[in-house]
């Protein structure tokens, strides 16, 4: 059995949606419009709403010290009570450099095979097979 056999009735389950962009470069105002629109384009294409959503991990690159991701998250309308975190990414050679990554956690009625991953810019090399535009 798997774990999508259980969801009864569409009552929504825990879940979770990964997303990924890049920067052009280390610049507060550059971050936080990629945050934004990356966390837009995660709730548009899961319909999400801030009530759904449970908490937000933010990984950034160690060449990314311009800001926090999560306070780039609160300018959006209800992400001010959110709990939300950010960490260093493991510092592999030849990893993608500038890189914001996503682990967001929520309530969906959604099974984890209709959920939406999104992977914005040169981020789509990360996961291909979540990267091609619905449909």
């Amino acid at each position: 059995m798997t774990i999508d056999a259980d969801v009864r009735g569409g009552e929504p389950r825990v879940r979770a949606v990964r997303g990924a962009t890049v920067v052009a470069a280390d610049e507060r105002e550059l971050l936080c419009d990629a945050v934004c629109e990356l966390l837009g384009e995660m709730m548009r294409g899961n319909s999400i709403g801030t009530g759904d959503i449970i908490s937000v991990s933010f990984t950034v690159t160690t060449d990314l010290r311009s800001e926090f991701p999560a306070r780039c998250a609160r300018r959006l309308e209800g992400w001010d009570e959110i709990p939300m975190i950010c960490a260093a990414e493991v510092d592999v050679p030849g990893s993608l450099p500038m890189c914001i990554r996503v682990l967001m956690h929520i309530y969906s009625s959604l099974s984890r095979g209709d959920i939406r991953h999104v992977y914005l810019r040169e981020a789509r090399q990360l996961r291909p097979d979540w990267s091609a535009p619905p449909g």
